[in-house]
């Protein structure tokens, strides 16, 4: 009887074993499995990022539409300097589409 409950626990033992050296060794995280670039991403949408990063610090979100692209951003004050760089922007994209300025708060 003794015997019989030392072998049930030790095949338990050895399944957490398994499994816990499967999980350490086999599981990383999805971010660190897919880098960090956007592969469906146009060209403009990259410039138009980093430029608002590299010039404003600041995060965005961008659309893209058949004639326009839309450029979401948080707070007036920033859509007001980004607008004064509008022109500039749609030199470094080279595109014919719009910039649209969207304000959300």
């Amino acid at each position: 009887m003794l015997s019989l409950f030392l072998a049930k626990s030790l095949l338990k033992y050895q399944k957490r074993y398994f499994w816990s050296w499967y999980n350490i060794g086999m599981a990383d995280s999805i971010g660190n499995l897919l880098p960090k670039h956007r592969f469906d991403e146009p060209d403009e949408l990259i410039i138009i990022r980093e430029f608002l990063r590299e010039h404003y610090k600041a995060t965005c979100q961008l659309t893209v539409q058949t004639r326009q692209i839309v450029i979401v951003v948080k707070g007036a004050s920033l859509a007001g300097a980004i607008r004064m760089r509008l022109h500039e922007l749609q030199a470094l994209c080279q595109t014919d589409k719009r910039l649209v300025l969207r304000i959300v708060s």
